[in-house]
């Protein structure tokens, strides 16, 4: 391991915790970084890193809205618990489903996310959360089966995907939909280091530093939202969003124009 090398992946993860704990997105700054600064490695192998590294960070994040937010624990739950499995099926599929085949319809999605947020000027700006029967817990079931799913199989943006769900369906804002998102991620990503960690795919030399790193970041980030509040999230929501759309159009069309 080389300083040279290390230096900046540990800055990289300080701003992933940082961003992510706020809104998600961690991956976005965190994978690109693993690849450009170790291209000898698997990819599998660079995906692995990332999850351990970043599954600290998450973690971090949680425990600090988890003591100051009042978090629908009785939604939350059953949707980390199937968010869990289907994670972890979800990277047992990657094999037969081509992630490139995911690219134009999570960019449909994430535009539809955008669209709706923007059109809707109160959308996540009010808490008036719904009662929690019977219908909620079997969407809170679906929600954390589909994106735990997704997670596992594909990836980018599954926060944002949880806090426009949240929002739509259980009528939180915006400060306790990435709450709880934080909670339904932290399971997506011990089923995912489930699936790494036995298979060898984690470099801990590198990923140890950058999880301290992460996790320093994602106090601070979460710090800063809990401050900023509905009003920092949601214009946060829609910056990594509009980044999700940029980059996946990138590379559909790229994949497209190299043919």
């Amino acid at each position: 391991m080389q300083a040279i090398e290390l230096l900046p992946l540990v800055l990289i993860a300080f701003s992933a915790g940082l961003i992510d704990a706020a809104v998600g997105g961690g991956g976005l700054i965190q994978v690109p970084g693993l690849f450009s600064t170790l291209p000898q490695h698997t990819p599998s192998t660079l995906f692995g890193t990332n999850k351990f590294s970043s599954v600290f960070g998450t973690g971090m994040a949680a425990w600090r809205y988890a003591r100051k937010i009042d978090i629908a624990w009785k939604l939350v739950i059953p949707a980390a618990l199937t968010a869990f499995a289907f994670s972890f099926i979800g990277a047992m599929a990657v094999s037969y489903i081509p992630p490139a085949w995911m690219r134009p319809l999570v960019l449909a999605l994430l535009l539809f996310m955008l669209g709706y947020t923007l059109r809707k000027k109160d959308f996540g700006a009010l808490h008036r959360p719904s009662h929690i029967g019977r219908r909620e817990l079997i969407i809170a079931l679906a929600i954390g089966g589909a994106i735990g799913f997704y997670d596992g199989l594909f990836g980018p943006g599954t926060g944002s995907f949880l806090i426009f769900l949240f929002i739509r369906f259980f009528g939180f804002d915006f400060l306790r939909a990435s709450s709880a998102a934080k909670i339904v991620n932290v399971a997506t990503n011990l089923a995912a280091l489930a699936f790494f960690i036995p298979a060898g795919h984690v470099l801990y030399h590198y990923a140890i530093p950058m999880a301290v790193a992460n996790i320093a970041g994602a106090f601070f980030g979460a710090r800063m939202a809990m401050r900023g509040g509905t009003t920092l999230i949601r214009k946060l929501f829609i910056g990594l969003v509009s980044v999700l759309i940029a980059k996946l159009a990138w590379d559909i069309f790229g994949t497209l124009l190299a043919r």
